[in-house]
């Protein structure tokens, strides 16, 4: 993989055709949250949406451990490092865009997460912020936000609702308490379980399936439901419809029509 010149001391970001993957990096402290690993989020999911090559984000936490949360003492220290700290001056907001919560920022294309050992508070709110969850055996999930007398700032609590039964949601919100990879997968948080270890290589199958699909199509899936989110149906439907029919008429399709008569992988261009 090609390490990209946006990576920051705590966040490498890698590319590898299509997919490009975000470690967050700060292993000596479980990789909990930093102004530098934030900047490092926040210019990755910019440079993902920008790329028009890029497909699909893996997004991951290094040796072992998804993150813990944030270090409030660390986000409000300065970096060390002159391109952060001229970055965070650039970029409004920057914290909220790398934790997924601005939704102008989010990136156009989808996220896959790939979680081991703990994906805890702000662990946790980036993943409710992803696309695609894959999570190992022995990860631990959770909001501890209460059981501190905190708030979920990254959004979860309006999040987290929308996307799973309110009374899984209220459990996981209101305890604090820890939640395992299967009860996750029983209230339907995130997608797969799998051995521990293996949460990256099967992140990346899942992302490799997502590059051979045309890129028009994906990324018109994403917006449509981003966009008519709360909407009445009819109206959704007028939305949906705006946003699929230049795809139905693109050259990709054409392509994916082609292909399939021919009986051979589609090479889509995103046109």
């Amino acid at each position: 993989m090609e390490l990209l010149p946006i990576s920051t001391p705590h966040c490498r970001v890698e590319r590898d055709d299509h997919i490009v993957v975000v470690t967050m990096d700060r292993p000596e402290a479980k990789n909990a949250l930093s102004s530098d690993m934030l900047v490092g989020l926040a210019d990755a999911w910019a440079y993902v949406s920008e790329e028009p090559e890029v497909r699909v984000a893996v997004l991951t936490g290094a040796n072992g451990t998804f993150c813990a949360g944030a270090d409030l003492k660390a986000m409000g220290t300065p970096s060390n490092d002159p391109r952060v700290r001229q970055r965070v001056a650039e970029i409004p907001d920057y914290h909220w865009k790398g934790l997924l919560r601005d939704s102008g920022a989010l990136p156009t294309k989808p996220i896959v997460c790939a979680i081991e050992g703990y994906a805890v508070a702000g662990g946790t709110e980036l993943l409710v912020g992803t696309d695609l969850r894959v999570v190992s055996e022995s990860a631990t999930l959770g909001l501890f936000e209460a059981r501190r007398a905190l708030f979920p700032m990254g959004g979860s609590a309006i999040r987290l609702p929308r996307q799973i039964p309110y009374a899984f949601a209220m459990d996981i919100l209101l305890t604090g308490r820890a939640v395992t990879a299967q009860e996750a997968l029983s209230m339907g948080l995130v997608n797969r379980v799998v051995p521990d270890g293996q949460a990256l290589t099967v992140a990346l199958e899942i992302a490799g399936q997502i590059t051979e699909c045309g890129p028009l199509a994906v990324q018109a899936i994403l917006r449509a439901y981003r966009e008519t989110l709360g909407m009445p149906e009819d109206e959704a439907l007028k939305v949906s419809d705006g946003i699929g029919w230049p795809v139905i008429g693109s050259e990709d399709a054409k392509e994916g029509s082609l292909a399939f008569r021919e009986k051979r992988p589609a090479l889509y261009q995103g046109k």
